[in-house]
């Protein structure tokens, strides 16, 4: 999308007719879903993960394996082409008893999932069906245009209807003033305030800043000029605003970036302090007393002091009444993506079972990284190394919701305000705000609140998903035939590891083109984590 992050960058009255229906099934008819069309199929291909004969279909959703023998979808052969992490053509079989004639030229696909399923198909010989598979995974991993992803290609006329996000999220923002929902535009438009709050429409236009929502929840005491001026101190741009209230005790969850204060931690801002304090001025009760504010900088500490040496940094307590500055020690995007790289290296490279609990390809299949090497299972430094790796992610997840649980424990128990911000405010921040969400607002744990907090905390302001999750693009190395799902590069941010790939996979740097090295700077299993700390916390 464009860089403006915002929910301009969309079109919605693009698709004013739905489009005509898919004739392309292939003989796919009952397993298709809607406006699901085949463009390239294998007949009589084997899932080597199960030795079972079926067909292969690349479709405009997914990879497609449905079984010769029971007529029924293979789910491990079958993978959304998002999900797809590496494709490879050049793979080795292991030397096994029961492999077949060894004079009988394969013709195998190695398909590695980003769910760490690495799934093997085996093509009929002398024939062009695994070329065209190949070339329509290449192909259609990732589309030339927005319009072509199969999101839009369910009834678009849905679309043009009903979902205009701004909408969305003024009525999100009138759930969480406890306001009733006009049916008229006209009224739902109004100024949308109480005794506490308002919502701004400073930045309407994204002027204010390009990555934040068109409407903006502030204390009502806050003027747009006061945040205009604001804006400036937080790094992006991106100021103080509040993401979730509780009319009832006042207090809010807020978010930003972090303040330019610079690399001695004297530079202040009037404006920014006036507007902070104002997320806790009420007062709590009839005593008087003044509600607290926690400013949670989700960093550690260190790093958060080195940051002063590009402009930033964190708030010193002394500038902001009433509050703690406190650091939650949460590693940034690019230890989240080595952890998780050297645990899915680990389950790649000696892993004996796949995702689904079905015996791994990688038992079977060698890759040239390996050599077709494979770890036969049991030793001890081998058990070690991976209960070091898991630990390792493990302790990252529980980070993030030691963090979340603590932050909503202070606005339930003390009826206290909190800031959250860490660099840009974007990733860690969103995790923490997101989860606190989830635990203080039980409409959050239905279907439609937690589609409202998606839209809200993530793609409102400004997650940048194509970074982490990958827009793949295909990279061609000049060694064999074996691509690379790559990520697009952010400017100004850090190298990763030369050696490293695609999330999950290694490559060497002398078989990638020119700039390709950087690619995977920015890829980082973000959202991967807040659903595993979802998880964790139902149970």
């Amino acid at each position: 999308m464009d860089g403006s992050g915002s929910w301009d960058a969309i079109d919605w009255n693009q698709i004013k007719e739905p489009r005509p229906p898919r004739s392309s099934s292939r003989g796919m008819e009952d397993f298709l879903l809607e406006d699901e069309e085949v463009y390239a199929q294998g007949h009589g291909v084997v899932l080597l993960n199960t030795d079972e004969a079926g067909i292969l279909s690349v479709t405009n959703f997914r990879l497609l394996f449905v079984s010769q023998a029971t007529k029924g979808v293979i789910e491990l052969g079958t993978i959304p082409l998002t999900a797809i992490e590496k494709i490879n053509d050049d793979v080795k079989l292991q030397p096994l008893p029961r492999q077949h004639d060894k004079k009988q030229p394969r013709e195998l696909l190695q398909v590695i999932g980003k769910d760490m399923r690495v799934i093997v198909f085996d093509f009929l010989p002398k024939t062009k069906q695994k070329n065209e598979v190949f070339d329509a995974l290449r192909r259609y991993s990732k589309p030339t245009h927005l319009w072509d992803l199969y999101a839009f290609s369910c009834d678009p006329s849905t679309v043009y209807q009903k979902s205009d996000p701004k909408m969305r999220l003024l009525k999100e923002y009138h759930r969480l003033f406890r306001k009733w929902f006009p049916h008229s535009g006209s009224e739902f438009e109004k100024d949308l305030r109480n005794e506490w709050w308002r919502v701004s429409k400073v930045n309407s236009t994204y002027s204010l800043c390009s990555t934040y929502p068109s409407a903006l929840i502030v204390p009502r005491s806050i003027s747009d000029e006061d945040l205009l001026q604001a804006s400036s101190f937080r790094s992006g741009r991106r100021l103080p605003v509040i993401s979730w209230c509780d009319p009832g005790s006042g207090a809010v969850l807020a978010r930003s970036s972090q303040p330019l204060v610079g690399l001695m931690m004297n530079f202040r801002n009037n404006t920014d302090e006036k507007l902070v304090s104002a997320l806790c001025t009420q007062i709590i009760d009839a005593t008087g007393s003044l509600r607290k504010l926690y400013i949670v900088d989700a960093r550690p500490r260190a790093n958060a002091l080195a940051n002063g040496a590009k402009g930033g940094g964190s708030e010193s307590a002394s500038n902001y009444p009433r509050s703690e500055v406190l650091f939650l020690g949460i590693q940034n995007i690019h230890t989240m993506r080595d952890s998780l790289f050297r645990l899915r290296d680990y389950v790649d490279t000696h892993g004996s079972v796949s995702s689904n609990g079905t015996s791994s390809a990688v038992s079977l299949v060698g890759d040239r990284r390996n050599r077709g090497s494979t770890w036969g299972g049991g030793n001890l430094n081998s058990m070690t190394q991976f209960s070091s790796m898991l630990g390792e992610w493990l302790n990252h997840i529980q980070s993030i919701m030691v963090g979340a649980s603590w932050i909503a424990a202070q606005i339930v128990q003390e009826s206290a305000s909190v800031l959250v911000h860490c660099s840009d405010g974007w990733d860690r921040t969103t995790q923490l705000v997101a989860l606190a969400c989830l635990l203080l607002d039980p409409y959050y744990r239905t279907f439609n609140g937690f589609q409202a907090l998606v839209e809200k905390d993530w793609l409102a302001f400004g997650h940048p998903f194509a970074e982490r999750m990958g827009v793949p693009t295909i990279t061609d190395n000049n060694s064999g035939s074996q691509f690379e799902l790559l990520r697009q590069p952010s400017l100004g941010t850090l190298s990763n590891s030369p050696n490293r790939g695609a999330l999950g996979s290694s490559v060497s740097t002398s078989n990638t083109t020119s700039g390709q090295s950087q690619t995977s700077n920015n890829s980082s299993p973000i959202l991967l984590q807040v659903i595993y700390s979802f998880l964790g916390a139902l149970c």
